[in-house]
This record gives C-alpha cells, structure tokens and sequence, in this order.
C-alpha cells in the first residue's frame, strides 16, 4: 500500500519550526485549536527529537505573558502558535507589554485560507496585521501548498525564509530598530495536517535542526532585514569635566548604567526593576533625596538609561529648565520613541567617560548623596537587628526584658515594608525576581539597598494582566539553563492580590507541563489600595471610590490556590516570613501574606 502524501500544512509547519531551532529559538509556546494544528503537532515533534521545549497553555492570553517571560529571561522569542479568530485578538495585551518594553516575541497564528475571508465563514476575521503599529513586522503568508509533488516556495512561501526575517524582525533587525512583536499570520486549507509516510523525515529533520544549533551555541543567526543599510555614524555621550550630573537607570538599563556610573564617579539613581541598582554609587532613596534642594536641587546635567516609570520625581528632573537631559538609546536612529518628558532631550546611541576623566573630581557631590542616603535607609529599614548588649547583660531583669523584645519582634505582623525588603534581601543572584506592577514596586523601590538580584518586571505598559504568566515563563526558562548554578534558583513574585486575581487563569498547568520553584508572595490588603495615593481619594465621593477605584474583594485565596493545585500557605508574623524564606522550595507555592497596615 503506498502512503498519502503529507499535507502540504504539515511539511510547511515542519520546516518553519526546524528552521527557527537551527538559528537559537529553544522554546515553543501552543495553544490548542483546528486551525493551527498542523504548527502544534510539529511542536510536540520537535519535542520528541528534543530540539525545543513544548511549553502547552490553555489560554492565548496567559500562553502571550507566558512566552513574554521567556523571552525576558533568555533574549529569545518562544513562538506562540495560536489558532484562527478571537484566540488572536487575546494575544493583544503581551503584544503591547512586548512593543512598549521592547522583548522580543514571535506570533505564528492559524488563518482561514483567501477563499474563506470575507463570507462570515465561522472563526474567520480581518486578523493579518491586527496588532497594527505594535508589530515589528506583520505579513500575512499564502496557504502552503504542493506543485509537482514539491513545496511550492515562491515569496512568502518558502518556511525557511519566513523563519529567518521573522525572527530577525522579532530580534529588533528593522532597520536598527528594537526587539518586538512579529505576527507571522498563517493560512493553511484542508487537509490541515497529515504526516503519513514523513514522520522519519520530521524526527531527522528536527534532529539535525537542533544538532546545527548546538554547533552554533544557540546563538540567533537570523540575517538582518535591510543588508545593504548602512551602520548610523557614532553618536555617543563622552562624560569629562566636573558637572553635577546624575545617571538615571529605569527599566531595561542593566549593567550598562552601573559601569558608566561607576567610571564617571557620579550618583546613580537607579530604579528597583533597573537591572542596575548595584554598586557603590547607587542611592535607594533617591526619590527623596531628588526634591532635597541641597542635594537633587543642585543636579546640573541627567544621564537617562531605560525607561524610568517608578516616581514622579524623575519626570519633574528631566523637565527642570536647568538641568541637561542626555538619553541614551541605542534605537533612537530608527524611530523608535525615547524617554524624554522635557521634549527637549538630547539623545545619543550610546555613553560612555572620556579616559582623562578623574571619577574623584566629583566625590564631594557624590559623598553628599550617599551619606544623605544612608541615613534614610536606617531610618526606612524594617531588618530587626538584635540588641546585642542587651542579650549579654548580666543582670537578670535585663536578659529576660531582651527575651520579651525579641519574642514580640518575632510575633510582629508583616507590612507592606516589611514583606517587601524581606523578599529582596532573601533573593540571591542565583534567583529571579519578579514584581507585578501593585503599590509593591514602589514601595520597594524606597527602601531596597544596593544588591545584585535579577529582576523582572512587565514597565513597558505597567500594567497588572500576566504577572503569574510572565513569572511561570521566567522560572520555566531560568530553571532549564545548561548553567546549573543558574538553574538552581527560585523564582519570587511580589503581588498584590487584585494583580494575581487578575491573572489567575494563568496559574493552571496543565498535565506534562513543568512545575517550577515559584513563591507567589501575595500581599492581600482586600482590593487597589494603590490608588489611595492619588489625588482622587481626598475628594471623590469615599463609597463611589471604594466601588471603582479600590474594589474590594474578600476572594478565598487559599481555595483558589487549592483548585489550581498549588501548594498554600499563609504568613502572618516576621518569623513566619522570615522561616518561609529559608526553606527549600518543591514546586509552585501560594503565600499569602495578609497585611498589617
């Protein structure tokens, strides 16, 4: 009996997926649906011939933040195969979140073919280049099929093409430009899979994907997108002289701001989720200090890396007549937006210190920040530090008055202060921490000493959907790294509980799906009480405020973890938080952390 020939989907999804493991993607995110599953059954086939992870989410927008936190965690897209109609449109919120904190993400969604558009045939819409201005790239991509027994791989036709300038696109490849969503938008007509006959040449195939990538170290080898452009002409910042100048470190920043700061020898107010808050030179409480006009009043000149959104305080610096604003971002040639609240911003690709510069002209100017800093973390700090004299008195009544204060600090409820520096001092650079856009992140960027600590966090839109995803995709992938120092590490989240609520859906795991070491930290004040920082709360109306701004909730949260099959526990004193911190961790658990204040 001779075999069918495969379907010309499935030969198309199988050299797509192959191509992309040949040039670094190791991760693969799928959703189930009829339309898309000739890509999902090639997934699961490039997961028996170990050529990528199959990571499987039964909700498109969940499987989005899911792929977003891989990408944040490795630098590479995890391609999310979606089926046809709204189970695209759900991917929207990850595909802004991408656009605006410049990750890099792949979208490989199922479409009806040309001759089932525009007749209201079922779960057929306008979806190709839906994501519109987000999108590094869109293109909507011809059904596959076979012309004399072969592919036909004319234009976009050719999968290994496709693969290649879409993950390069993805990769930031426009034109310069940064990392992002790329929507790969793919029809494909009955029979939408059948692989009879190939199934040898789909584990092959995969196989010797995954070895060339291995060669290679995985590293992406897309090509760029416009070969012939030419590179933008150097146009960097070069810091000499002794102005008072600061360096200011948001999202995204990384180690870069550090270097710069510690070479120029000036302040370095970097944000908690900066990647730079290290080193000598950084100044927790520099939202504080910024309106001290013996200290922030004096600034002359700022030196802006990432893409600060924690304070009001930097906005107002930037916007300051007398302070000169240099932003660096290396994406500005392409068009791309930057940080500028003065609009009168001076940007360059890169900066960096002049070698005759003496770091030391300035430790006046530098010495004066860090003192006055010091000084508000001891006073901001919630660490308990024993009396230790008390402890070694000889006198009886003064040992036993120490047992009692030590026993009430120990019973002491958790506050949002509390959890929140216990959190980021118990986090090791082996871990991974991730904190959702609640009062969480601002209250920690306050008080959070210089420390090296990796962290996450979804600034591009600030917003709270996805935060259980984003973190689930960070610990999967983090804890799957050939390092296995790296590997080693848990995963801490900081949530508020409106921002897990929000997101629940996305704790389900489905069976075969990896279970992480994950500490969801919950801190449950009954609702949004962020918003009673805002203006609003004085003079609004306090019940139409408690009903649509702070919205309470009296969610079981012990239940909710119990359907999802998460481990549970609830703290409520400084040494249950302080011995959770310590234990090792199995698998994804639930905290719940009721707060004081």
């Amino acid at each position: 009996m001779i075999a069918a020939q495969p379907a010309a989907a499935s030969v198309f999804a199988v050299e797509l997926l192959a191509e992309l493991v040949r040039r670094g993607v190791r991760d693969v995110v799928v959703c189930p649906g009829s339309r898309s599953q000739a890509l999902a059954l090639a997934a699961a086939a490039a997961q028996e011939a170990d050529a990528l992870r199959l990571h499987v989410k039964l909700d498109e927008r969940s499987a989005g933040f899911f792929a977003l936190g891989v990408a944040r965690e490795t630098g590479m897209p995890a391609p999310v195969i979606v089926t046809s109609g709204t189970a695209v449109a759900n991917l929207m919120p990850a595909v802004l979140e991408a656009h605006e904190g410049r990750a890099p993400m792949l979208l490989l969604t199922a479409d009806r073919p040309e001759e089932l558009r525009g007749i209201r045939s079922n779960q057929a819409t306008h979806q190709a280049k839906l994501f519109g201005h987000a999108a590094r790239w869109s293109v909507d991509v011809p059904a596959p099929e076979f012309a004399g027994g072969d592919l036909v791989r004319d234009g976009l036709r050719d999968p290994a093409s496709l693969a290649a300038r879409g993950l390069a696109a993805a990769l930031g490849a426009f034109g310069g430009g940064p990392a992002g969503p790329v929507q790969l938008n793919l029809s494909f007509r009955d029979p939408l899979s059948g692989a009879a006959g190939f199934e040898r040449m789909i584990a092959e195939g995969f196989a010797a994907a995954a070895a060339e990538a291995a060669e290679q170290g995985r590293a992406p080898s897309a090509p760029a997108m416009q070969p012939d452009a030419q590179p933008a002409p150097d146009d960097s910042y070069v810091h000499s002289g002794d102005s008072l100048a600061v360096v200011i470190a948001g999202a995204g920043a990384g180690s870069e701001a550090e270097e710069f700061a510690r070479a120029a020898g000036l302040p370095l107010l970097a944000e908690v989720v900066s990647g730079a808050r290290f080193g000598r030179e950084a100044i927790a409480g520099y939202a504080t200090l910024i309106d001290d006009p013996q200290i922030g009043g004096l600034a002359e000149r700022a030196i802006v890396f990432g893409h600060p959104t924690l304070t009001r305080q930097i906005p107002r610096l930037l916007r300051r007549d007398d302070v000169d604003v240099i932003v660096v971002d290396p994406h500005h040639a392409s068009g791309a937006e930057y940080v500028d609240p003065s609009r009168d911003a001076r940007v360059v690709s890169a900066a960096r210190v002049a070698p005759d510069h003496d770091p030391r002209a300035l430790r006046r100017w530098l010495g004066a920040w860090v003192v006055a800093d010091r000084a508000l973390q001891r006073d901001r700090t919630t660490v308990h530090e024993p009396d230790l004299e008390a402890a070694l008195a000889p006198g009886y009544k003064e040992r036993n008055a120490y047992a009692r204060s030590e026993v009430a600090t120990m019973r002491e409820p958790i506050s949002r202060e509390m959890l929140a520096e216990s959190v980021w001092r118990g986090t090791w650079p082996h871990d991974r921490l991730v904190i959702a856009a609640s009062r969480l992140v601002r209250v920690l960027d306050a008080l959070a000493p210089a420390r090296r600590v990796s962290v996450h966090a979804n600034r591009g839109l600030a917003g709270i959907d996805g935060t259980v995803a984003t973190a689930l995709g960070i610990a999967v992938a983090s804890q799957v790294a050939e390092d296995p120092a790296r590997a080693a590490g848990t995963t801490r989240v900081l949530i508020g509980d409106l921002a897990l609520l929000h997101d629940a859906g996305s704790l389900l795991l489905l069976e075969g799906e990896r279970r992480p070491r994950l500490q969801l930290f919950v801190a449950n004040d009954g609702g949004g009480t962020i918003f009673d920082g805002l203006e609003v709360a004085e003079t609004a109306d306090p019940d139409a405020f408690a009903r649509v701004m702070r919205t309470p909730q009296r969610a079981d949260i012990g239940a909710l973890a119990a359907a999802y099959r998460w481990e549970y526990r609830r703290v409520e004193t400084r040494s249950e938080l302080e011995r959770l911190l310590t234990e090792p961790v199995a698998g994804p658990m639930i905290i719940e952390v009721p707060l004081a204040d």
